[in-house]
């Protein structure tokens, strides 16, 4: 009987980019740092893109990123924690935005209308 052994499992658990990523980068006073991310749940994670048309229609023109290998961008977030790395993410929330300020209206005490309860009849 011949059994041959295969080395390459068919379906690996945990699916490796080939190549280099494209991985988006805001900069420091050092220089350039990798930007985090977080997933739906709220959970940190490295983002990186296969190519630039997809960098650029996710998060626009004006996104500086660097050329890294999978794990060199592993090497350098998971110090910080950040074990997830999501490749080619096809939707990005914009940032939020502050609300704007409220103005605060004061009614000077004298002014403010007398208290009513709701069983009493109003005053004409």
């Amino acid at each position: 009987m011949n059994q041959r052994q295969n080395t390459e499992d068919p379906e690996p658990s945990e699916p490796v980019p080939a190549g280099q990523l494209l991985v988006p980068v805001r900069s420091g006073p050092l220089g350039h740092t990798a930007r985090l991310f977080r997933t739906p749940l709220g959970d940190r994670t490295a983002v990186a893109f296969s190519s630039r048309e997809r960098l650029t229609a996710v998060l626009g023109e004006a996104q500086p990123w660097i050329a890294l290998a999978e794990p060199a961008l592993r090497a350098l977030t998971e110090p910080l924690g950040v074990t997830t790395l999501t490749v080619d993410p096809q939707l990005a929330a914009p940032a939020p935005r502050p609300l704007p300020a409220r103005a605060t209206v004061t009614t000077p005490a004298a002014t403010a209308p007398a208290a009513v309860s709701p069983l009493a009849p109003a005053a004409a």
